[in-house]
């Protein structure tokens, strides 16, 4: 996995639906969230929304397997950091979007 593989990054928790990803957001309060967004339940766009909405809420990079259409503005309208197609998503992209993070 590209986290486990990137210097300065470890996986704290992993969500098997949308539920779970906000419940672990908002107990294990990681600095980012990586979230896809076709998930159980409630999908990776609405699990991002609430998330935002969390006191002090972790940055969200979403991921997805499509590219194009409206999902990237559909992330960043509800509170994600960035959007990003999963084939251009490796360890250079995530140190690239925790720079752009720190650089805010």
């Amino acid at each position: 996995m590209v986290v486990e593989m990137t210097d300065g990054f470890e996986v704290v928790g992993e969500a098997e639906d949308g539920e779970r990803g906000v419940e672990l957001a908002a107990s294990l309060k990681p600095d980012l969230v990586l979230m896809d967004v076709q998930m159980p339940g409630i999908d990776g766009i609405e699990a991002t929304r609430r998330i935002a909405a969390l006191d002090q809420p972790p940055e969200v990079l979403v991921l997805s397997t499509h590219e194009g259409g409206r999902y990237d503005e559909l992330a960043v309208e509800a509170g994600a950091f960035r959007f990003l197609p999963k084939s251009s998503f490796g360890m250079d992209e995530l140190e690239e979007v925790w720079a752009a993070i720190l650089a805010r």
